[in-house]
């Protein structure tokens, strides 16, 4: 099973998760005309360094927990792959999103 990348996540981007990624799994792009990640699951391998780094919560540990968003992270991640690398954000920067908050 692979970790994935929600919706808190559409419209963020803090970028932090990519850096701790130890098998350079996450990559950046844009999903509906708003700045998102994907963990591509060929080469996630379920350490959940990500999870613990991204300051929204936006990653859960299996593909069951939203089988709506791991569908997106399978279809973006190889036309994501090939854009440079996210520009990460503070963990002290607020949300753009109304709703998502801080963990």
């Amino acid at each position: 099973m692979s970790y994935v990348i929600t919706e808190k996540c559409h419209g963020e981007r803090y970028g932090l998760c990519a850096g701790v990624c130890p098998t350079e799994a996450i990559f950046p792009g844009t999903y509906q005309g708003k700045d998102f990640m994907v963990i591509d699951p060929a080469i996630c391998i379920s350490c959940g360094a990500c999870a613990v780094e991204c300051p929204v919560g936006s990653i859960v540990e299996s593909e069951d927990m939203d089988p709506v968003y791991a569908k997106i992270n399978v279809d973006l991640a190889p036309q994501f792959k090939a854009n440079p690398k996210a520009t990460p954000r503070s963990k002290d920067e607020a949300p753009k999103k109304p709703g998502n908050k801080l963990k």
